[in-house]
């Protein structure tokens, strides 16, 4: 099985690029991010048309939103809320390969601009989405649950997923206290860092890069913001990663995140 994540910034503004996604590198299962479209306007016929068939939608006007799309039939679907607001940022589903997988696709909040909770009502609402998280997982889920989470976690937790560790410890997604919030998320189920298993910590690694610089690819000041996690059973599983850098490039209008695959051989 092949698994995709991708912030696609507006899958109607964007739809020749995620078919040109499906396409060349044919992902069974497609995780998206920040679709900013009702239900009613997503593209379902294109997606089915390629034989993606199966869909979990979830998303409003002009803002976040999260969809699973696949050519494997999707079982129960699941819609959840944090920090008290609808505003379709995590979905769930279950998949019918290997002992049978729980999927879910998060979209974490960036955070604004400012790292300080007591000034910017972004950035307390992420570390409040975070804590809910960190109370959440080992409350309702257990370790031995086979289980994927995917998405923009709009956090890069290690110093080789920025392209300056030192010039970003107060820059939103890089700073001690979401990494620190991160890391126990990540610690609740003994989640997996799938990519992570593939590309050694020691070398840099990023999923985004701004729409502010000039020339991306020649300043290279990446993140690495949108990850695959996956619960101790399924590691044994994890066959292969791929980052999709050549994506951040791709026209018209590249979203500023890039697709991340990660294999499965069951």
């Amino acid at each position: 099985m092949r698994l995709c994540t991708w912030n696609i910034n507006s899958v109607r503004l964007r739809l020749p690029l995620l078919l040109r996604l499906l396409d060349e590198h044919a992902p069974d299962v497609v995780c998206l991010q920040e679709t900013k479209t009702v239900d009613d306007t997503f593209p379902l016929r294109e997606l089915a048309e390629r034989g993606y068939r199966f869909a979990h939608i979830h998303g409003m006007k002009s803002y976040n939103g999260v969809a699973i799309l696949s050519r494997l039939e999707l079982g129960a679907r699941e819609v959840r809320h944090w920090c008290g607001r609808e505003d379709c940022r995590h979905i769930a589903t279950t998949l019918p390969v290997g002992p049978g997988i729980e999927l879910h696709n998060l979209y974490i909040p960036a955070g604004g601009d400012v790292p300080d909770p007591a000034v910017n009502e972004k950035f307390a609402h992420k570390l409040q989405f975070l804590d809910e998280m960190i109370r959440w997982w080992p409350e309702q889920r257990s370790p031995d649950r086979p289980m994927i989470l995917v998405g923009d976690l709009n956090i890069a937790p290690l110093e080789t997923d920025v392209w300056s560790h030192r010039q970003l410890l107060d820059v939103v997604s890089h700073t001690p206290v979401e990494v620190e919030k991160l890391t126990q998320v990540q610690r609740t189920l003994g989640w997996v860092d799938a990519v992570r298993r593939f590309v050694p910590e020691t070398e840099k690694l990023y999923t985004w890069w701004s729409y502010r610089s000039a020339d991306w690819a020649a300043s290279d000041r990446g993140r690495r913001l949108d990850h695959v996690w996956v619960t101790p059973p399924l590691a044994p599983a994890l066959a292969g990663t791929t980052v999709l850098r050549e994506a951040r490039g791709w026209e018209p209008k590249p979203s500023d995140h890039v697709p991340v695959l990660v294999d499965f051989r069951f």
